[in-house]
């Protein structure tokens, strides 16, 4: 795993953000958090999955870096406990190639998750992908009044008949997609670049987070009606096109 982190570029607006990085190896917890800090992070670092729930709810780092196999319980479980009381944003670094293996860390809440060996510089630009969708760069924007949706993309705040959502950075990401292109059928290929910026990556990685997404829409999962399945394309959010506002 490389060590220069000279060509590593921080950016400004996230500067000073809050990284938690979990790793039990500590070479690799070293050179993640030199290139994280060459960005411009604040970083702490525990090595077991029992710290790392201690640590997210007793400092609210802004992202977890979170390793899949760990002493205690494992990344996935660690996961999967934070999220019950957590939003913040998880990349999952897995050695475990199946994809089986990587389906259940998004399952239980990961974000984003990465392969060893990775590159600690793609790394970074991952962290600063998901971070950057948390902040507001530009002016900002109105807010999205479509059928039962309420969503203002600026403070990330979405409500479904008026009731406030509680959505992973991903997942909101996803519904503001679908609720700014009513109606249209989307592959997961064409949702991959268009919501996790990815020119490549493993499709099943849309699949979970529309099941994720469904278990906080849908008044029944197992049978959508408003995020359906569209046989040999992909999904679509089946809504008025019209900006519909609520009562």
């Amino acid at each position: 795993m490389s060590t220069d982190v000279s060509r590593v570029v921080a950016n400004d607006d996230l500067v000073d953000r809050r990284v938690l990085v979990v790793d039990d190896d500590p070479t690799v917890a070293e050179v993640v958090a030199d290139y994280l800090k060459a960005a411009g992070f604040v970083v702490d670092v525990v090595a077991d999955g029992f710290a790392a729930i201690d640590a997210a709810a007793r400092i609210s780092p802004d992202l977890i870096v979170l390793d899949r196999m760990l002493p205690g319980i494992d990344g996935v479980e660690a996961c999967r406990r934070i999220r019950l009381h957590s939003s913040t944003p998880i990349i999952l670094l897995t050695a475990l190639g199946a994809e089986e293996d990587r389906i259940r860390g998004l399952e239980a809440g990961a974000d984003d998750y990465l392969s060893k060996p990775f590159s600690p510089r793609e790394l970074v630009l991952r962290v600063q992908s998901i971070l950057r969708r948390s902040v507001t760069e530009f002016a900002p924007e109105s807010v999205l009044r479509r059928g039962p949706f309420q969503i203002d993309p600026s403070a990330r705040v979405a409500r479904l008949h008026g009731r406030e959502l509680a959505l992973t950075v991903r997942e909101f990401d996803l519904l503001v997609f679908f609720v700014r292109h009513p109606r249209r059928a989307f592959s997961r290929e064409e949702l991959l670049p268009a919501v996790w910026g990815w020119t490549h990556g493993d499709p099943s990685t849309v699949t979970v987070h529309v099941r994720r997404l469904r278990e906080k829409i849908e008044s029944d999962p197992t049978h959508p009606a408003l995020l359906t399945t569209v046989w040999g394309v992909g999904y679509r959010l089946d809504i008025e096109e019209r900006a519909d506002e609520l009562a």
